[in-house]
């Protein structure tokens, strides 16, 4: 084994009662800065509430005129109509000009545009069409949509009287509404009511589920008396046997 770790450690102990003889013979620990005081406490402290909030200084605050540009959305008890009104003779040729090119001249679709009109009485059936007539709620989703995205790359380009015009074409188009000369305007237009609204429902969940609701969820033993199997797992063979598939118009 090599003696040069021993060596080391015999040089550095007589270094260091030298250093300790050269010191006056006692070892003393050096004097110690004195620590910085701390700031007294204030005699009240500021509440929260009362500290102004701090100012990004980004952006400034919208203008009514502005506000107003994108609060254009309308309710279906017709709050947000603009004011106007059109026929539907006068929404056919504007329907034609600006519409039929993605929709179809009779909302039956161009392509792959979304279909406009049909359907009536599919939505039960193995191949639902969702127009406005056999599926919408309300005639307002339709003013509100054409209002703020038609038409297609020149969105919000109507007049107040061409949007009423255009509406009540399409609505023409689903049989909602049946006279060609009939005006459709902000002051009639609440009137108007599509089939499928009826089939339509309010969440009702706050009212109608609220038994269930529980602080602390149930997590063993939950269901009242014994638990039971009422089904099983089966094979489903999704591809139809010959002469049995259904019916595609």
């Amino acid at each position: 084994m090599s003696r040069f770790p021993r060596a080391s450690f015999a040089a550095l102990a007589i270094g260091a009662l030298i250093i300790v003889a050269l010191a006056g013979g006692e070892m003393r620990a050096a004097p110690k800065s004195p620590a910085p005081k701390s700031p007294a406490a204030p005699q009240t402290q500021v509440r929260q509430a009362e500290v102004a909030p701090s100012r990004l200084n980004i952006g400034r605050q919208a203008t009514p005129e502005e506000i107003a540009g994108w609060d254009i959305d309308i309710r279906p008890d017709g709050q947000g109509l603009p004011p106007g009104k059109g026929t539907v003779k006068a929404g056919e040729a504007l329907y034609m000009e600006r519409c039929a090119a993605c929709h179809g001249e009779f909302g039956e679709s161009a392509g792959r545009w979304p279909i406009l009109s049909g359907g009536g009485g599919s939505l039960a059936s193995h191949d639902p069409v969702k127009s406005i007539g056999s599926y919408w709620p309300y005639a307002s989703t339709l003013m509100d949509y054409i209002r703020r995205s038609m038409p297609f790359g020149d969105a919000q380009s109507l007049s107040g009287d061409e949007l009423y015009a255009i509406t009540a074409y399409v609505l023409y188009l689903n049989d909602v509404i049946k006279q060609e000369d009939f005006e459709l305007s902000d002051k009639n237009f609440a009137t108007i009511k599509l089939p499928n609204e009826p089939n339509f429902h309010d969440d009702d969940r706050e009212v109608t589920e609220k038994a269930f609701w529980r602080k602390e969820p149930c997590m063993t033993n939950c269901a009242l008396g014994e638990a039971k199997v009422t089904g099983r797992a089966r094979v489903l063979d999704v591809t139809p046997e010959a002469g049995k598939a259904p019916k595609v118009e």
